[in-house]
């Protein structure tokens, strides 16, 4: 009889409620949905109102919930007893409809703060995520920076010590490319970099990873795969640069063309990050000896592992 008083006077006020006709029903009915207010018995058998408490506090969950305890009990220690559970507000009975309102003013007012603040650190989260990534965009290119290189790289190294995988990397360069821009504008040169980049991102695998090393030069970090596997994967890159027909007089080749050194993260290779980016480098820069345009796999007598050659 006093649940249906208390449930009548909740939706007089203008409120839904849902039912529960001992702790252990309310428990699991405040799992299965979210509830901005529960008004408990405190003597209840089973679960009593204050072990409720605990456990909804414990819970935490997406939103706050107020927590009102009932009971007859009147004394201010068991007032405190009940604050001290968790409860943020507490009615006596016999219950007084003009209590259970202010009662439910002061609720309303608390779990709408709490809303607010919650949506607040849900936006400063999202706010930071995109700010994460952004200091690991090229803003130009939109592919990976030189510090999510540098960071993911090390992470491969790990699971190549672990799991024992291999990764290919290659670094690859843009030919002639100051004779591009003085020919042709640096914003010609910056629309060929984005050009490039998209031509380098829809040709490789969905796993593999772009990024802008510096300049006119990129990195594609091949996972699990092998140098060999990797070289297939990077000359169909470089027919793909030549296919967008960009002209470029300074290249003898009379469109843009681009370079590629490839070297081994693991495995037969070294789990050294710095380490193998200078063997693609000297890969690289042996490329470009051999007449550009084409792509080398770094070989031992490529860079003597104490020296590395000149860009």
């Amino acid at each position: 009889v006093f649940r249906k008083i208390i449930q009548t006077a909740v939706e007089r006020l203008g409120h839904e409620s849902v039912i529960a006709t001992d702790g252990h029903e309310a428990w699991t009915r405040y799992l299965g949905a979210e509830f901005d207010v529960i008004i408990s018995d405190w003597m209840m058998p089973g679960m009593d109102g204050l072990e409720l408490c605990r456990k909804v506090r414990a819970e935490g969950g997406s939103l706050y919930t107020y927590f009102i305890v009932l009971s007859a009990l009147g004394e201010r220690k068991d007032r405190l007893t009940g604050m001290l559970a968790g409860a943020d507000d507490y009615l006596t009975k016999p219950l007084d409809f003009d209590d259970l309102q202010v009662r439910l003013f002061a609720a309303a007012r608390v779990t709408s703060l709490h809303k607010k603040l919650a949506a607040q650190k849900a936006e400063l989260l999202h706010l930071n995520e995109e700010l994460f990534q952004q200091s690991r965009r090229d803003p130009l290119t939109k592919v990976g920076n030189r510090l999510r290189l540098q960071e993911d790289l090390e992470t491969m190294a790990a699971r190549v010590r672990r799991y024992h995988q291999c990764y290919a990397v290659a670094l690859c360069d843009v030919d002639f490319f100051k004779s591009y821009n003085d020919t042709y504008g640096h914003q010609a040169g910056d629309e060929t970099l984005v050009q490039l980049a998209e031509v380098i991102v829809a040709l490789c695998r969905a796993g593999d990873q772009v990024y802008r090393y510096g300049g006119e030069e990129f990195v594609i970090v091949y996972p699990e795969q092998t140098v060999a596997r990797a070289s297939e994967g990077m000359a169909r890159i470089l027919a793909g640069v030549v296919g967008l027909q960009r002209a470029h007089r300074g290249n003898p080749a009379g469109v843009v063309t681009i370079s590629a050194g490839i070297a081994e993260l693991g495995e037969r290779g070294t789990e050294d990050v710095d380490l193998v980016l200078r063997r693609a480098d000297a890969a690289l820069y042996s490329a470009k000896q051999a007449g550009r345009n084409r792509l080398a796999v770094f070989a031992p007598e490529m860079l003597p592992e104490s020296s590395a050659p000149a860009a």
